[in-house]
């Protein structure tokens, strides 16, 4: 990156971090059951809801539970359960359509980040008529109240329920973006594992890296606070004590409760700290590809980490110890290097492949680009890098990189 370049991203990066005190962040109101939802309904006085959610997980009966329970409690509920593992443009408009059909006062998001973003659009588009999804993206764009919006996370990984961000396809120019607005933040977040129970092991594998991936880039960049630092060591902490376990032993409800609560401390560090390059590169495969958002980051995070080199030893290494990987008395590289490959351990163990397949060489020059645009000047990564210098770690992450 051109000196002048990284001299603005730097003044932007720390003009955000001077005005985190300023900003209007508000953490969600939670609850632990999703049978305290007819209740928080009654409060509100919401007669009618959507359900924004996926067709699996009401095939498989998961929200049953909880439209039986609305049900009995006299709420209508509604349904949208087309949301795609990366939700798009045209997701969020059906989505809408009904809200507006059937006269529904809030919305509830049942699953993971993609219902979840889905419901949030939506809410964008409820209080901007007039504005298209993608109109709305980037920072800041939506500043107007959306409706009530309760989040209901089935997995243990996106930290949706508490973050700022909304991440959107453009399935028709193939380019996947964040809304990042503070209404976007969910109203109410409910933090039941009784949902998390029937995840398969490689989803909870995944999604749990995800929010490992949210922790360490939170912690590691350059817009800490004593806060998002101490919440993205206890989330390092409950991952590394815990994701093998519910990977093992998907039944094991503290397991699962632990996971939840690690995930809801990573997203609440990301949403003040910001991410970094791995969530920039995942979001432009996730785009170009539909690559799941939990595995470009499962197997981006060792890649990216590992190439920032020094300017981030120290920082890996406090998080070494706070996963109780760190021997006293090691150097800080020393202590880094173990980070990354008990990462690396973490995969290979829960079956999580080294590398991506699907990548092409003809594509990484603009998936390079929509990573460079994302990420600079917003995050305040260790180590800034431009679309060029970005493009390694496709090459690094393709399955044709160990040819």
């Amino acid at each position: 990156m051109n000196p002048f370049k990284k001299v603005y991203c730097r003044i932007f990066q720390l003009g955000f971090r001077a005005a985190l005190p300023l900003l209007p962040y508000r953490q969600p109101v939670r609850y632990d059951s999703i049978g305290e939802v007819p209740a928080l309904l009654a409060e509100l006085g919401a007669q009618s809801v959507l359900l924004v959610t996926d067709r699996p997980l009401r095939e498989a009966g998961i929200t049953k539970p909880l439209e039986d329970l609305l049900q009995a409690s006299g709420v209508r509920c509604a349904v949208y359960d087309g949301v795609c593992p990366n939700p798009t443009v045209l997701n969020v408009e059906a989505a809408r359509e009904i809200y507006i059909k059937e006269n529904c006062a809030c919305l509830i998001a049942f699953g993971g980040g993609s219902p979840i973003d889905c419901a949030k659009a939506v809410g964008a588009r409820i209080a901007y008529p007039n504005k298209t999804v993608n109109q709305m993206g980037g920072l800041l764009r939506v500043l107007r109240k959306i409706p009530p919006l309760i989040a209901i996370p089935t997995t243990a990984g996106t930290g949706s329920e508490v973050t700022l961000a909304a991440v959107i396809t453009d399935s028709e120019k193939k380019h996947k973006y964040p809304i990042n607005s503070f209404p976007l933040i969910p109203h109410y977040a409910v933090l039941d594992p009784t949902v998390t129970l029937s995840l398969p092991p490689h989803l909870t594998a995944t999604t749990g890296m995800d929010a490992l991936t949210h922790a360490v880039e939170a912690y590691i960049g350059r817009s800490t606070t004593r806060q998002t630092r101490a919440l993205s060591k206890e989330a390092v902490k409950l991952i590394f004590e815990n994701i093998e376990t519910a990977y093992r032993d998907g039944a094991n409800i503290e397991a699962r409760r632990n996971m939840l609560r690690a995930s809801n401390c990573a997203g609440l560090a990301f949403t003040k700290s910001y991410v970094g390059y791995v969530h920039a590169v995942a979001h432009s495969l996730g785009g170009q590809y539909g690559t799941p958002h939990g595995l470009a980051n499962s197997v981006l995070l060792p890649i990216v980490l590992k190439e920032y080199g020094e300017s981030a030893h120290k920082k890996l290494a406090e998080l070494a110890e706070a996963a109780g990987i760190a021997v006293p008395g090691e150097s800080a590289r020393q202590s880094a290097g173990k980070f990354i490959a008990a990462i690396r351990d973490l995969n290979r163990k829960m079956g999580i492949p080294e590398t991506l397949t699907g990548i092409r060489e003809e594509d990484v020059p603009a998936m390079a680009k929509h990573a460079d645009k994302e990420g600079n000047p917003l995050y305040p990564v260790p180590k800034l890098m431009n679309a060029k210098e970005l493009e390694q770690f496709y090459y690094k992450a393709a399955d044709w990189s160990k040819r």
